[in-house]
């Protein structure tokens, strides 16, 4: 099948974009800490993105421990927020704050409200199993985990490899070691184990996001995107406030010509209450060039460059309006 080529010129930003743990070199270090607006401390296992504070970009995501509390170690120097979801609680923002390197390492505490009970959800089911599969976690388990991520957090590869196998051999159930070791793998260019260790954990957890879309993500490079689709779109179902799931998704559809999927994934993650890449309204705005809409597709350019109004791919944006309006030059 013949695939669209107008999205490679400026997808820039989907180089090794994963979920959870990607961390780059830097000098800052974050420690949160989740809890109730009655003191309480939040319990374990609510999914901690971290986000770019200008573009709404994803830039590492953990989840808690038993005292609610997760840490993102070897953080750029910026201004970010953090995003918080989970099963019992409704989603919560940090609002923006900075990373300063002379602080070291500072904390963070993230007030959250739990969700009222108010009887059977269509997704109850879904949302139990989830937490009875992470709550079985051993301690021992969890720790490995957390040490794995912290020797990810200085590109310590081998270290990772090691805390996660023994994650593993104390819970072969881990679903979120196995996708921490699909990381690893990718890291290391090991493409082969890195399949067979994302195709683990969704096999184990079906309603783990994360998997859904590393696996999604491996898809795209290697260029299976119907695969892709079906995977993104089941990340998509399990948490559909994830803007980065859906703009992975959109740009799926809009390889397999599935135009008007790819323009509603696009305006799903922008109708989402979290920020939002901006690379959503370029994927839209090509998906309705291909419908010869071109008014339409002129509105999300414009949309996008509103949203970033500065750089390569923003001068590239520019570059395709001025054709639009003036075909014959």
């Amino acid at each position: 099948m013949p695939y669209p080529r107008w999205l490679a010129p400026i997808l820039l930003f989907l180089v090794n974009p994963y979920a959870p743990a990607q961390f780059q070199p830097s000098t800052g270090n974050v420690h949160i800490h989740i809890i109730f607006e009655n003191g309480r401390r939040a319990g374990p296992n609510l999914l901690v993105r971290l986000m770019d504070g200008s573009g709404g970009i994803p830039v590492a995501s953990s989840f808690t421990n038993d005292s609610g509390q997760a840490q993102f170690i070897g953080v750029t120097v910026g201004n970010y927020h953090v995003l918080v979801s989970g099963s019992g609680i409704q989603n919560a923002d940090s609002g923006t704050f900075e990373v300063d390197s002379r602080k070291g390492t500072q904390t963070l505490y993230i007030n959250v409200r739990a969700t009222e009970d108010s009887g059977a959800k269509p997704d109850a089911s879904q949302s139990a199993m989830v937490s009875a599969a992470e709550l079985n976690v051993p301690e021992k388990a969890r720790k490995e985990l957390d040490k794995a991520n912290e020797a990810m957090a200085q590109q310590d590869w081998r270290k990772a490899l090691e805390r996660l196998n023994k994650a593993i051999a104390i819970y072969p159930q881990y679903a979120a070691a196995y996708n921490n070791l699909g990381v690893v793998y990718s890291r290391t260019n090991d493409y082969v184990h890195e399949q067979e260790a994302l195709e683990k954990a969704i096999r184990l957890n079906a309603h783990f996001a994360p998997a859904f879309e590393n696996l999604g993500k491996l898809c795209i490079r290697q260029k299976d995107f119907p695969r892709a689709e079906s995977l993104l779109e089941q990340a998509a179902s399990v948490d559909p406030t994830n803007t980065g799931s859906l703009m992975l998704l959109a740009e799926a559809q809009y390889m397999v010509q599935h135009y008007d999927a790819a323009i509603a994934s696009a305006h799903q993650a922008h109708d989402a209450l979290q920020p939002h890449p901006s690379f959503v309204h370029y994927i839209a705005a090509r998906a309705y060039q291909q419908e010869n809409r071109q008014a339409d597709a002129l509105a999300e350019f414009q949309i996008f460059l509103k949203e970033e109004p500065s750089g390569p791919r923003a001068d590239y944006v520019r570059s395709d309006i001025a054709k639009m309006q003036n075909p014959r030059q």
